[in-house]
C-alpha cells in the first residue's frame, strides 16, 4: 500500500496505528471559574531536559468559540496544568475521563478519582497516579488542526512504590500506552539492548 496524504481524507488511522505505543498525558487543569478538568491525550512526549519540558497536542474543537477543547483553553487562560502518568490500575478511570461532559462538571467526579493538592500550580493532580508533573505553560503552537502545548515541569511527584534507591524504576512503573482505536498496551513485556559505543 502506498499513501499520498493529499489523496486521502486523513492519515489519522495510519499515524495512530503505526506510531505505537504512545505515552498518555492525563492532563488536569482548572478553569477560571474553579472547575477541575481531566482528559487523556496520546499525542504526548518529553521534548527537553533543560529546561525540563513536556508537550501534548490536542486536536482542535471546531464547535467551541476559540476552536479549543477545555484542556488547552484552560491552559491558555491560567498558564498551568498537571500531567499524570497512566498506569494499568487507573486505565479504566482514564478512559472514563475521555467522555464529553457538560460545562461545570468535572471528570474527577465522573471517574470517582481523588484530587491531590499540587505544590506549585492550582490544578490538582490525580492521587491514584504514581507520577505527576506540575507544569507552567511555555508556549502554545498551532499545528494545522491541533494545538501543541509545551509546558515546563515545575515540580514532580513520584510515589515511593515505583522507586528503587531514590530513583524512578521503570520496572515498577506499570505505564499504559495508546495503540489505535480502543486498544492499549502495557509496558510489562520488556527486553534490554546494550547501546553500542
Amino acid at each position: 500500500m502506498e499513501i499520498d496524504p493529499d489523496e486521502v481524507p486523513s492519515l489519522y488511522r495510519t499515524l495512530a496505528g503505526a506510531v505505537v505505543p504512545r505515552p498518555i498525558a492525563w492532563v488536569s487543569t482548572t478553569d477560571p471559574d474553579g472547575v477541575d478538568n481531566l482528559a487523556p491525550y496520546s499525542f504526548f512526549n518529553v521534548v527537553a531536559i533543560d529546561p525540563p519540558t513536556v508537550m501534548f497536542a490536542p486536536v482542535d474543537d471546531d464547535g467551541s468559540p476559540e476552536g479549543l477543547k477545555d484542556t488547552p483553553r484552560n491552559v491558555r487562560a491560567t498558564g498551568e496544568f498537571v500531567v499524570n502518568v497512566v498506569t494499568e490500575s487507573v486505565a479504566e478511570a482514564m478512559n472514563e475521563t475521555a467522555a464529553t461532559l457538560p460545562a461545570g462538571e468535572s471528570e474527577f467526579d465522573r471517574a470517582d478519582l481523588t484530587r491531590a493538592d499540587s505544590r506549585t500550580v492550582t490544578p490538582p493532580r490525580v492521587a491514584e497516579s504514581p507520577v505527576a508533573f506540575e507544569c507552567s505553560l511555555s508556549e502554545m503552537v498551532d499545528v494545522g488542526g491541533s494545538t501543541m502545548v509545551l509546558g515546563e515541569v515545575e515540580w514532580v511527584h513520584v510515589a515511593d512504590e515505583v522507586t528503587t534507591d531514590g530513583k524512578l524504576d521503570v520496572e515498577k512503573l506499570d505505564a499504559v500506552g495508546r495503540l489505535s482505536g480502543s486498544l492499549y498496551a502495557t509496558t510489562a513485556d520488556r527486553f534490554s539492548l546494550e547501546r553500542p559505543p
